[in-house]
């Protein structure tokens, strides 16, 4: 059963009046649809939480492609006092975070669906896919920020000319969507594992062609935490030091409402290094 206000929300995005959800996001607020401006709030609070399950419920009834199925998941970090801290994931694997100071663990479930439904919303929006004309703006403003080239971006052997040849392939995705597959490769990239495929002499565009259909799962991220694993023993403090500054930017990147999912699974992926290299000390004792 919809609640009002979540049913105000979800059939705002279904019929495109992307301006009169913002009110109702923004607002915590029912708006009265009869209003030619959709400016008349009707104070009464939006339940978060489920319009963002019913939000993604409604988009898989619809045909979205959702491998997981719709179920959004909520992890709340382990505390006993405020502020709580509590971190939402779509069905993508997306990931936000409560951004405000929540003094209860209810708070910062809300707080977390608040941003997640925010963007979940807007990127149903026709500028958030990616189209020839979108490609184009986006390679233009690579170039010039890296004062590059254009035939830089012909060639997917570049750094450009590979954002490039990812964005084609991704042609009528979403921002979000592409976002979430962008993170296999700023973990690559974050790891050293693409500096270690180049030295192999695989090319940029077999790498790309490679992880473009894999999705990010517990192989990888059990690899990449060896890989950690082995630094720390070269290394001592190594894991330490990459997890603490991990852990700061996290916050950062919560505390202002972006999308989290490569700081967390850095967090995630150096905490299970820790893990091992805790029972590796623990078996040699």
């Amino acid at each position: 059963m919809l609640h009002t206000e979540g049913h105000a929300l979800l059939r705002a995005v279904g019929q495109g009046k992307l301006r009169l959800a913002r009110l109702l996001l923004e607002g915590g607020a029912y708006v009265n649809e009869g209003d030619a401006q959709g400016e008349t709030a009707l104070m009464a609070a939006l339940n978060v939480v489920e319009a963002l399950q019913e939000f993604w419920q409604m988009k898989q009834s619809r045909g979205a492609d959702l491998k997981n199925g719709a179920l959004v998941v909520y992890e709340m970090v382990p505390s006993n006092t405020p502020p709580y801290v509590c971190y939402v994931t779509l069905p993508g694997g997306s990931c936000f975070g409560s951004f405000q100071f929540c003094p209860t663990k209810a708070e910062a479930r809300r707080s977390a669906a608040k941003i997640a439904l925010m963007n979940s919303v807007f990127n149903e929006h026709p500028s958030r896919r990616i189209t020839d004309e979108f490609i184009e703006k986006s390679v233009s403003e690579a170039l010039a920020s890296f004062n590059g080239n254009r035939e830089e971006a012909d060639n997917p052997n570049t750094g450009i000319g590979a954002f490039r040849f990812m964005l084609e392939s991704n042609k009528g995705k979403s921002m979000l969507e592409f976002q979430e597959l962008m993170t296999v490769f700023q973990l690559l990239h974050w790891n050293g594992s693409l500096k270690a495929m180049r030295e192999r002499q695989c090319s940029r565009q077999e790498v790309l062609a490679h992880y473009s259909h894999r999705a990010l799962d517990d192989d990888i991220r059990h690899q990449m935490a060896l890989d950690w694993v082995s630094r720390e023993q070269s290394v001592p403090g190594a894991l330490s030091r990459e997890l603490a500054s991990t852990e700061r930017e996290l916050d950062e990147a919560r505390l202002a409402g972006k999308e989290l999912r490569f700081h967390k699974e850095k967090k995630d992926i150096l905490m299970l290094a820790a893990g091992q290299l805790g029972n590796m000390h623990s078996s040699n004792c």
